[in-house]
């Protein structure tokens, strides 16, 4: 799954990779989290758009958003058939720029932190859905989830999941709901290759959502990564992962 990430990037490298017009100027980020407003790009007017939106997708149909669960990932074998996704994987797809992700791997009680990136160091895209909730007033709140896959066998150690990312060949396929029908679309979600990543045991210190900064991605020593977080220290109980899941 994928249920933090990195943005650190300059905008106009990102701008450059994503090919959007807007010239958006925004500060680095190192611990992204679920709820926070993140930039994702999307077609509008056959052009591609740099647009903010929230972190966890909420389908058109759910009455009231404050006891819906959140869905920060969607699984790509079922994006096609889900109520939640189907919409959205038939005309709404869009890119999370990204720099690396986190993953957490089992260790006896507790789990310790990895940060994953580009082995090149270079910035890329995650494949995503967005999506528009209408409420009863009539605002409107633009929310976008992440795709996941089976991990590659690079990956498959920390988590049997990974976020799609995209080549940027692919990104005009991807994009494109207008022409590009959703099973076309859904072959494009496959692992990344095993020798595109690579991955660092980092600080505990990513567990706090208010920690943002580079010391996050810095590789760390077994002997200074500390004990792993227990199980019991977790605020509260897990629900069950679906595989679904601020930036500024």
């Amino acid at each position: 799954m994928c249920g933090r990430y990195v943005i650190s990037s300059p905008p106009d490298v990102l701008r450059a990779l994503l090919n959007y017009e807007e010239q958006p100027n925004f500060p680095p980020r190192y611990n992204v989290a679920p709820t926070q407003p993140v930039p994702i790009v999307r077609l509008a007017g056959g052009k591609r758009q740099f647009a903010l939106v929230r972190w966890g997708l909420i389908p058109p149909w759910v009455n009231d958003p404050r006891v819906f669960s959140l869905l920060i990932n969607a699984r790509a074998e079922s994006v096609i058939d889900k109520p939640a996704f189907r919409a959205a994987m038939r005309r709404r797809r869009c890119l999370f720029p990204a720099d690396g992700f986190y993953e957490w791997k089992a260790d006896g009680a507790g789990k310790r932190p990895h940060f994953i990136r580009r082995k090149d160091r270079a910035p890329f895209a995650f494949a995503g859905l967005w999506e528009i909730w209408t409420g009863p007033d009539g605002e409107e709140l633009e929310t976008a989830a992440i795709v996941t896959t089976t991990a590659n066998r690079a990956l498959r150690a920390l988590h049997d999941r990974m976020p799609v990312i995209l080549p940027p060949e692919a990104f005009d396929l991807w994009l494109d709901g207008a022409k590009v029908d959703a099973e076309t679309a859904a072959a494009l979600l496959v692992s990344a290759p095993d020798d595109l990543l690579e991955a660092d045991e980092i600080s505990m210190a990513v567990n706090r959502v208010a920690n943002d900064t580079p010391a996050l991605i810095e590789p760390v020593s077994a002997a200074q990564a500390g004990d792993p977080e227990p199980v019991a220290a977790k605020r509260a109980p897990k629900k069950k992962d679906d595989g679904q899941a601020s930036l500024f």
